[in-house]
């Protein structure tokens, strides 16, 4: 179920095996946007719609030399002082590297592969089949604070990809009303200013954070038109919309890297919404 939906580009988040709160919201959003019941229940009708994919849940990937070369790093620690030590946030495991690649939940990539040797090129694993991205251009996308859900729409108005999102926190909200997309950035940087936005442990003067899949924003940054706010990935997927973030709109990595590709700076608009807003047909 969880891959098929985000097959559907309607994200559960973290594929995990288990029925969660993201999966039931995803579960609820494809219903609404097929025009079913908004229950958030696996029924008949739910299953005659998602059989019409036929394609297999899961398929064989072979681990390459690109692989085995990437970068990890041995531990990232939670002091952002200490972060800014360090010259890349990047992966900590194969198992951490392959589970984001793959939407997955990292026990689920080793209950599925329970001997596989990551660290070889040529290995075999099995995992979640996730289908294409979406390439549709988004040109506006509506950030739902009661629904803990980004939606993105075309120039036609229809929904392009939903995500769970954490959005804001009592101490640092996110913004309101209508802002622009100002900039995008592939694994940045983070700025931490504590004069800005908020302090972090005992750290009271800027800071420069690198880049990675594990820093601050993870691997995508993409700026508002109100200051310091953005849209960006995180290095902690299975806590999206369980948790809370510093005003900015916070997806998995994965659903961060794909929304990169589809907004446009100057032409894309973000609108914060209190209360649920109707859907569209999903395109």
């Amino acid at each position: 179920m969880q891959i098929l939906l985000d097959r559907a580009h309607v994200s559960p988040g973290v594929i995990d095996g288990f029925d969660g709160e993201n999966t039931r919201k995803a579960i609820a959003a494809y219903e609404a946007l097929r025009g079913l019941p908004e229950d958030g229940e696996v029924d008949s009708d739910l299953w005659v719609i998602l059989s019409l994919d036929q394609g297999k849940a899961t398929k064989t990937y072979v681990i390459t030399q690109d692989d085995v070369d990437t970068k990890f790093v041995d531990r990232i620690p939670d002091d952002y002082g200490e972060l800014a030590k360090m010259e890349w946030l990047g992966f900590k495991s194969p198992v951490e590297m392959f589970a984001e690649r793959f939407h997955m939940d990292e026990d689920l990539l080793v209950a599925m592969n329970p001997t596989a040797d990551l660290t070889a090129v040529g290995t075999q694993i099995l995992v979640p089949d996730v289908g294409d991205a979406p390439t549709t251009k988004v040109v506006r996308i509506v950030v739902d604070k009661a629904r803990g859900e980004l939606v993105a729409y075309d120039a036609d108005g229809n929904v392009v990809l939903m995500d769970p999102a954490t959005i804001g926190s009592d101490d640092t909200p996110s913004p309101t009303g209508l802002v622009t997309v100002t900039a995008i950035a592939e694994n940045p940087t983070y700025s931490y200013n504590p004069a800005k936005n908020f302090k972090q442990g005992g750290n009271d003067g800027p800071l420069t954070i690198p880049p990675g899949p594990n820093g601050p924003v993870g691997s995508t940054w993409i700026a508002l038109s109100k200051p310091t706010f953005g849209i960006h990935g995180t290095p902690h997927p299975s806590l999206i919309d369980k948790s809370r973030s510093h005003g900015c709109v916070r997806l998995t990595n994965w659903d961060a890297a794909v929304l990169t590709k589809l907004v446009q700076p100057s032409v894309t608009t973000v609108e914060f919404l209190e209360a649920p807003a109707p859907l569209i047909a999903v395109k």
